[in-house]
């Protein structure tokens, strides 16, 4: 049987690790030619290396998401190896801790340039090749902090919040193109550098698993809650889906 991304070519932002990596890995399981992407090369080779392992196809693109040019070089990589762009996943994203006094201007526009900038760098270089294409799909991978930001994510919220306003925009200008605009809610992960962060702040395994219990359903959020969601969202099922809060949180980003 044909996967639901047969014939696609995506680009995932941030898949050196984490979500970002399950989301490229599922989206090669699904039939779609991939172009990783990250900062870190010899990550994002080894994760090439994983998806051409199991037979799927893709490429390694060093990205920074803050610079235009580097935006321009990741999506003309798809059209040069691949021959177009259907899909674009913006995933890289940075979440420093700081309390609001604590919230330095600097720090500040660093989280807005990965979180909002970047995704509206890649976003304004894929669009022309979408359209080339008759149409595609742009999936910005949210947070539920955007709607509630906890206390020492004051910024990552914020920026959260303002990617989702930038996906509804996108949504909106871009429905007569055929090219959708999407966003997935994700509640708490426990990526690789997730639980760094968590262990660093003193953490330790056992409050971990009771914080688990304390999850809304009983359990954190996975990264292949998230990877199915983006495959939905990718996938032609989702043809007339646009402007689309797709809540795979675990019931984390729940609120009236």
């Amino acid at each position: 049987m044909a996967g639901r991304l047969s014939g696609k070519v995506a680009i995932v932002t941030g898949s050196t690790s984490g979500i970002g990596e399950g989301i490229a890995k599922g989206f090669a399981r699904e039939g779609a030619r991939v172009v990783v992407s990250g900062r870190r090369r010899e990550r994002g080779e080894i994760v090439v290396a994983g998806i051409r392992a199991t037979g799927g196809e893709a490429v390694f693109q060093q990205t920074d998401t803050r610079s235009p040019e580097d935006c321009r070089q990741l999506c003309g990589r798809a059209t040069q190896e691949f021959g177009g762009l259907d899909i674009l996943v913006n995933n890289a994203g940075v979440f420093p801790r700081a309390l609001l006094e604590e919230t330095t201007a600097e720090l500040w526009d660093e989280i807005f340039e990965v979180n909002v900038r970047g995704a509206f760098l890649c976003a304004q270089a894929a669009i022309p090749l979408m359209r080339l294409r008759g149409g595609g799909s742009i999936i910005n991978i949210g947070s539920c902090n955007a709607f509630r930001p906890g206390e020492s994510l004051f910024a990552y919220g914020t920026s959260k919040s303002a990617l989702y306003a930038l996906t509804m925009n996108l949504a909106r200008v871009l429905a007569r193109d055929r090219i959708r605009a999407n966003w997935i809610t994700v509640g708490w992960v426990l990526t690789e550098k997730e639980l760094e962060v968590q262990l660093a702040e003193g953490r330790d395994p056992a409050w971990l698993h009771d914080a688990e219990a304390d999850r809304p359903m009983g359990q954190y959020n996975t990264v292949e809650d998230n990877v199915e969601a983006c495959v939905y969202l990718a996938s032609d099922a989702a043809a007339r889906v646009t402007g689309a809060n797709l809540n795979a949180s675990a019931g984390m980003g729940v609120y009236l």
